[in-house]
């Protein structure tokens, strides 16, 4: 066979690094383990028929506004992408009937929050935004090598000084709470924009997480939210044809059993028992994975560095089927994209200390996606389809916070740990279960037996804790995708710039070849 450069996982990452490539002349073949690509950004009729649901990523912001797109967006939109903007992003549900939201309309905006202090904080983080969007955004889409990291460092101090510099330093090192109870007053505030670090494994008192909750919420009132229409595989699909359209294929079915390599240099790959030589090989594997098929490198941090590699606690799914809208007591709420439910901060730090030590959360923290406000094409007329992430879930159970649930296994604890999700919402929504038509439960060991790159339903594929982050994701000294073998590249969210549908990784692969 003509050699070629061959990928291994035909996720977000594998799919852009493909694309990218193959209209570039380059020639590619992406091996896909399961029946369909897209990895986590799937969209699928899980309850009943019409019903549209996204299997893990809804919010396709990060990837509307990528480097990808940038170059191929055009070409992306001939191949149909649709994307449907939203602008009214996210709200949190707190004490039942009361909220707090974030929309693209300040005055709106303003208008959920309690403290005339506040108010005058937001508008001055507002103010400095597009400044300091520039430094954090830039940093995100800078590739963790020493010279690009530099480069970009002296730009940054050039342009802001040293004392700008420090500042954003210390920030990039500060908490959720810290950074939270230090800007704003209200205990409301702090609870709807830490609900975002926990979306990245950032519990309210972990360091490094502040950068989340403040991009999320500075982004959303600025610009809002991109879902796609009829759900997010409209990114899939348009990828798929673009690679195919250049030459490339996408190969599903086909599991990569070994990566094969020979003084110092990877040599080729088997699929479906057939061994293949390449060019080059783009691995999207989590790191246990990739040290599965590749064995020893040969370069012992490098092997140490990936069996260490820390997973984030796991996420249960529900996927529901409803007649009609949520019934919010809070009535605001049933026009927004994302709605978080949880009633303070310490709730949400408590849920975290309870994930880590096994145990099934009391209060969980949710997330309810409610994209078919927004794009009718989600569900048939007068329905919804509701998309329910549970944060965080241990994947291994080791007992139950609330006393209730004695069974240590998810195929029998999940519809339980279900109910007392739905309870939450109910809470909020008196009347919701009877609106229920359909739905799926899918526990964290259900996420991973469908796609094995999230480890224990880590949907992140890895924790982004500062000791696992910048120039060490996912192992200090290969933080810009290299591996210790000339010709095999890792990708996915496992590497810098880790997590979220920018595609940064495989974006980043395929400008190094």
């Amino acid at each position: 066979m003509t050699k070629s450069i061959h990928i291994i996982g035909a996720g977000i990452n594998g799919l852009v690094a493909a694309a990218d490539l193959a209209a570039r002349g380059r020639r590619v073949q992406v091996w896909e383990r399961g029946p369909t690509p897209g990895g986590a950004v799937r969209t699928e009729d899980l309850t009943l028929p019409g019903f549209r649901h996204d299997v893990a990523a809804m919010n396709l912001s990060l990837f509307a506004g990528s480097a990808f797109m940038g170059k191929h967006g055009g070409e992306m939109a001939r191949h149909g992408l649709d994307l449907v903007p939203i602008n009214r992003p996210f709200a949190q549900a707190l004490d039942p009937g009361d909220h707090l939201g974030i929309t693209l309309d300040e005055a709106e905006t303003l208008a959920s929050f309690a403290s005339e202090a506040d108010k005058a904080s937001w508008r001055a983080l507002k103010a400095d935004f597009p400044a300091r969007a520039g430094l954090v955004g830039g940093l995100l889409g800078t590739p963790m090598t020493k010279r690009a990291l530099a480069k970009f460092l002296w730009r940054q101090w050039r342009a802001l000084g040293t004392a700008k510099m420090f500042e954003t330093g210390q920030f990039l090192l500060t908490s959720p709470r810290a950074w939270l109870t230090e800007t704003f007053e209200d205990p409301r505030l702090h609870t709807a924009l830490a609900s975002w670090g926990m979306h990245l494994d950032f519990a309210p008192d972990v360091a490094g997480g502040a950068i989340f909750p403040y991009l999320e919420a500075m982004a959303g009132h600025a610009m809002g939210m991109v879902i796609g229409k009829g759900g997010a595989d409209t990114v899939t699909r348009a990828l798929v044809r673009m690679i195919e359209a250049h030459g490339g294929t996408v190969t599903c079915n086909a599991e990569a059993t070994a990566i094969h390599h020979a003084q110092g240099r990877a040599t080729g790959l088997t699929v479906k028992g057939e061994r293949l030589s390449a060019d080059h090989i783009l691995a999207g594997l989590a790191p246990r994975h990739l040290a599965r098929l590749l064995g020893d490198s040969g370069n012992m941090r490098f092997d140490q560095g990936l069996a260490k590699f820390q997973h984030a606690p796991g996420t249960m799914m529900i996927h529901l089927a409803l007649e009609g809208a949520v019934p919010w007591l809070a009535e605001p709420l049933r026009n927004f994209a994302y709605v978080h439910v949880g009633r303070s901060i310490d709730d949400a730090a408590r849920t975290y200390a309870q994930a880590l030590a096994g145990q099934l959360p009391d209060r969980p923290l949710l997330v309810v996606g409610q994209p078919s406000v927004f794009d009718p094409t989600r569900a048939p007329a007068g329905k919804q389809a509701l998309w329910v992430q549970v944060r965080m879930v241990p994947a291994e159970i080791r007992g139950d916070a609330k006393g209730q649930i004695s069974t240590r296994d998810w195929a029998e604890a999940k519809e339980a740990m279900a109910e007392r999700a739905l309870d939450l919402i109910e809470d909020q929504a008196p009347g919701f279960r009877a609106r229920i038509l359909g739905r799926t439960v899918v526990s964290p060991l259900d996420l991973e037996a469908e796609n094995p790159n999230l480890v224990g339903g880590d949907q992140i594929c890895g924790s982004h804790h500062l000791r696992q982050n910048f120039l060490f994701r996912p192992v200090r000294g290969f933080a810009d995708g290299r591996t210790p073998l000339a010709g095999l590249d890792m990708i996915g969210a496992a590497c810098w710039p880790g997590a979220g549908t920018g595609a940064g990784s495989g974006f980043f692969a395929a400008q190094r070849l």
